[in-house]
């Protein structure tokens, strides 16, 4: 291989990282929204929760910053798309839902993308990063179809419940390896 291919394969895999951590970056803006917005609503334990996937998407975000570093890239700083501001507490978990699916759709193409290039380093962080968005999919359509199957009787159980995640917090996914 010559050093131009060598560094043509490691841009692209530059490319899909910083496309990765702009989706990320989305990600914490929307989910931190939302959880003002549940907090608000006073749905204390859906808005803890959405707090705590926000801080793994931080993680991820950092994650894929220290990568691109290493492989002497400039991460980015702005995030993929807008947020959607003033959800109403039945369309946040169909709407995250979606995001988290397509996350993992676009990272199983950015894994493949380093695989191409020779890249199993960044390939393993992505695979480690789609198992963590599989989590958080499957929270997010828990709780959809809770609200659609049960409704109001769902969000009054939760309804009053505390926001609080403490101290410092691992996130959603490190916090539930814990306990």
């Amino acid at each position: 291989m010559t050093q131009a291919s060598r560094e043509q394969r490691r841009d692209k895999v530059i490319e899909v990282l910083n496309t990765a951590r702009e989706m990320e970056l989305h990600a914490i803006y929307q989910y931190m929204n939302q959880h003002y917005g549940l907090d608000d609503m006073d749905y204390g334990e859906l808005a803890k929760n959405i707090k705590l996937v926000a801080i793994d998407e931080m993680r991820h975000a950092e994650q894929f910053a220290e990568r691109i570093k290493e492989l002497g890239g400039e991460p980015v700083a702005a995030s993929a798309q807008e947020v959607h501001k003033g959800q109403k507490v039945d369309q946040i978990f169909t709407h995250d839902s979606g995001l988290e699916e397509n996350t993992i759709d676009a990272y199983n193409r950015f894994l493949q993308v380093c695989r191409d290039n020779g890249d199993s380093i960044t390939a393993k962080l992505f695979e480690q990063i789609i198992d963590e968005e599989q989590e958080h999919l499957s929270y997010f359509e828990n709780v959809d179809n809770h609200i659609q199957e049960l409704g109001t009787t769902y969000l009054a159980r939760i309804a009053g419940t505390p926001a609080s995640t403490g101290g410092f917090s691992k996130g959603f996914v490190l916090a539930s390896d814990a306990e």
